[in-house]
């Protein structure tokens, strides 16, 4: 499974709650779900995104916006600076109690005029474990994709089947809002060029990308420069040089490093003993893999999963 793939699997709208909005100015609406990533598109009209560190971002029809949590922020009205009082919405669904009716999704919809000036599809997505928390960090606080005109119609139109609530229509939502936070990402890696996470970078390289798909279909794999290369098909030298120019570190580090990763998700999230995560992620023996637990965590396998609890 390539490593994009890998960490989406750990943050899913699976039960999310999804909103699609049709709001007249002046408005403003406070995210304050504190889910992992929440998704806005922006079918017609916009508004301003703002967020707690000062951060604003103008996003308008077309545009789809993945905004990095657990913060709260706003997505404002322009009319709302200049007009004085504007109605005021929160979304808060994921809190204890919280008075969400599964009338609208499991979400909540505001206005009931379809030309209204701005209309917006919103995903909030649970985090199931720490997976994710390595996609999180190659993240920015707020990225923006514009979309194909005709994919925003799709959208509208499949929230729409999905609000008639017809049978499977919490679960075609969920999966619409995984397929576009997909496709989302993909295009923003592509786009972010140099400023991508390294293992994206790889993906696209002709070189890299045989001998990387191979490590992470088969991690725990006794893998080697040697034997990375050969998957590559090239010699020895040039991948290793390859390697090290584009991901910024030499191949055996980047393994130990998802290994680390991979073994820290197991530790927190799972009740498997030490000796099988050693296994899983490539170590003959536990007592191998603690010390090189330790050395890039600074803590036993033992002391990580008891903090982590």
């Amino acid at each position: 499974m390539d490593p994009l793939s890998s960490l989406l699997n750990g943050i899913r709208a699976e039960g999310s709650i999804v909103s699609q909005a049709v709001l007249n100015a002046p408005w403003t609406i406070r995210f304050a779900d504190g889910a992992p990533l929440t998704m806005v598109t922006v079918l017609r009209g916009g508004g301003t995104l703002l967020l707690a560190d000062g951060t604003e971002r103008v996003i308008t029809a077309g545009d789809t916006a993945v905004v990095r949590g657990p913060t709260p922020f706003r997505l404002v009205d322009q009319a709302a600076t200049v007009q004085g009082p504007c109605a005021e919405y929160e979304i808060n669904c994921f809190a204890p109690g919280a008075a969400c009716s599964e009338e609208e999704l499991s979400g909540i919809h505001w206005g009931t005029d379809p030309g209204g000036a701005t209309a917006l599809i919103v995903g909030a997505y649970r985090a199931t474990g720490h997976r994710h928390e390595r996609l999180l960090r190659a993240l920015p606080p707020i990225l923006t994709v514009t979309d194909d005109p005709d994919v925003c119609a799709w959208m509208e139109s499949s929230a729409a089947d999905a609000a008639r609530l017809s049978a499977g229509s919490q679960a075609l939502m969920d999966r619409l809002l995984d397929w576009a936070l997909v496709c989302t990402l993909r295009a923003w890696f592509e786009r972010a060029g140099a400023d991508a996470p390294s293992w994206y970078r790889g993906l696209a390289d002709p070189v890299l990308s045989p001998a990387l798909r191979a490590f992470h279909d088969r991690p725990a794999d006794t893998w080697t420069v040697a034997s990375l290369a050969a998957q590559a098909g090239v010699s020895r030298a040039l991948f290793a040089k390859r390697f090290t120019q584009l991901m910024g570190r030499p191949p055996l580090a980047y393994i130990t490093e998802c290994r680390m990763d991979e073994a820290a998700s197991l530790l927190a999230d799972t009740d498997l003993s030490i000796a099988r995560i050693a296994e899983t992620v490539g170590y003959a023996d536990a007592f191998g893999f603690s010390a090189a637990f330790k050395r890039h965590r600074g803590r036993s396998p033992s002391k990580y999963r008891a903090t982590a609890a």
